[in-house]
């Protein structure tokens, strides 16, 4: 996972996602780097490299669903990074269709991305229930099931009887998408 490193005052935060780190107005020092030791005490902050490895190799999950778009990773853009994902699809997979659209949260800009690169207009196609949170992590199937049937609604006057790019980067276990 991510870690970065902050500094509000005299005090140093660290977070998986550099968001934290605005919410709590804390100033982005860097990133930590894989298989880095940081320690903090009263003479400041100090790092071990020796175990860092120079290869890196983020799980794309963190870009495309787990965090949030307004963070950066890597000195990435999470928003910028799917909107790239959405227009790379179009590029490699061009469609002829009425409207493009994302599966919330984390495949609208995915989706704005398709629809910029490919000319096809970008709608809002679903109603999130914001209240449901992540249906992948129940325990049972059955409770998958339940929770995405209130978590999502279709809305059908802006999809019926039109060709669809629906993107859904949050594919996990397929509940979700069958709905």
């Amino acid at each position: 996972r991510p870690l970065c490193i902050g500094r509000r005052d005299n005090t140093y935060v660290l977070a998986s996602e550099s968001s934290a780190l605005d919410a709590v107005d804390a100033e982005f020092i860097r990133d930590v780097k894989p298989g880095e030791v940081v320690m903090i005490n009263e003479d400041g902050i100090h790092s071990d490299t020796s175990m860092s490895q120079p290869k890196v190799s983020r799980c794309i999950f963190e870009y495309i669903y787990f965090a949030r778009p307004d963070s950066c990773l890597d000195s990435v853009s999470v928003y910028n990074s799917r909107i790239m994902a959405g227009r790379i699809l179009a590029q490699t997979y061009p469609v002829e269709a009425d409207l493009v659209v994302g599966v919330p949260d984390s495949g609208n800009a995915a989706a704005m991305g398709y629809s910029f690169e490919s000319g096809i207009q970008y709608a809002t196609a679903f109603y999130k229930n914001s209240y449901v949170g992540r249906t992948f992590i129940k325990p049972k199937q059955s409770m998958r099931e339940s929770s995405v049937r209130i978590k999502l609604n279709v809305l059908k006057d802006v999809v019926k009887g039109k060709r669809i790019v629906m993107i859904d980067d949050s594919i996990v276990r397929g509940t979700t998408c069958e709905r």
